[in-house]
């Protein structure tokens, strides 16, 4: 029992010698609610600029240091609260294709080590994009699930994901959500 004592303080005083890795804080959502027009690039709807709204009340304590969007109006948009309440520009996500913004993801993560950000995506890049950054691989957002907040936290060695909501309930379902698919 003594020896056990032993080792054990001598591992916490160990362990107390080693500095810990800073945390970094990256919250990923899907953009607010869009609306259905124009079909290229919609804005949000009431409901989603509402939404947006509730996403900055929801992070006001977050000490966010930078906000992060696709180019596209609704992704903006929902980006923008949070930007205005933290005191930061919208930082855009620029890559081609899927490959290239999950890389600008992943460069932005680095750029912010130790810091707390947002990144506003769509409905099939929140996911790969928790799963680039070392959280687990799920499949992508139904796409009338708009009130996902994903918290994943990262400290050098592990990924964290925490998963909550916010603002209004979602929209009714308009496409069974069966038929996304998991990415490889």
């Amino acid at each position: 029992m003594r020896r056990a004592f032993v080792l054990l303080s001598a591992l916490a005083l160990f362990l107390g010698a080693v500095p810990v890795a800073a945390q970094t804080v990256v919250i990923l959502v899907r953009h607010a609610d869009k609306a259905a027009q124009p079909a290229n690039d919609p804005p949000l709807t009431e409901v989603g600029a509402a939404r947006a709204q509730a996403l900055a009340a929801a992070l006001a304590q977050a000490n966010v240091s930078a906000v992060y969007s696709t180019a596209t109006t609704r992704t903006r948009e929902t980006a923008r609260p949070i930007a205005e309440r933290a005191g930061v520009s919208i930082q855009p996500i620029a890559g081609q294709g899927m490959a290239g913004m999950t890389a600008a993801v992943v460069e932005a993560v680095k750029a912010n080590q130790g810091k707390t950000i947002v990144i506003v995506g769509h409905s099939n890049t929140v996911m790969p994009w928790i799963a680039a950054l070392g959280g687990p691989k799920r499949p992508d957002l139904c796409d009338h699930h708009y009130d996902g907040l994903y918290t994943l936290v990262l400290d050098g060695v592990t990924a964290r994901l925490i998963e909550g909501h916010y603002g209004p309930p979602n929209p009714p379902e308009t496409a069974p959500c069966a038929t996304m698919q998991m990415r490889p």
